[in-house]
């Protein structure tokens, strides 16, 4: 079955540095793509960044600069390098796969791991 396990949250001060892997298993990981979700305290989805079966990544305007997202095939594992953190990107974690049959969506989520960025 489809699984997708983040891993490598933690506390980490302002300024500094994470990386979230995401390990998938049970399907062809090299054919889809990847999404990093994020979730703050009492706000909504947003979507980090998104990664394609070649990989190339996409951001949003909140992370880009500070984070890059890449993509391991042969370990089907995705990466999330959060540099020059802020107390804004505290929130929940999640890697996602994206299914372009029927339209595009997302069809599994992982568990998701916590981020906090706090002196």
């Amino acid at each position: 079955q489809v699984q997708l396990v983040e891993s490598g949250g933690g506390l980490v001060k302002p300024g500094g540095s994470l990386r979230l892997a995401c390990a998938a298993s049970g399907f062809t990981f090299s054919n889809y793509w990847i999404y990093w979700v994020r979730q703050a305290p009492a706000k909504g989805l947003e979507r980090v960044s998104s990664i394609n079966s070649n990989g190339d990544g996409n951001y949003a305007d909140s992370v880009k600069g500070r984070f890059t997202i890449s993509r391991d095939n042969a370990k089907t594992t995705v990466y999330l390098q959060m540099n020059s953190l802020k107390p804004e990107d505290t929130g929940a974690y999640y890697c996602a796969r994206v299914e372009s049959k029927g339209g595009w969506h997302i069809d599994y989520w992982g568990q998701g791991t916590q981020v906090v960025v706090s002196s």
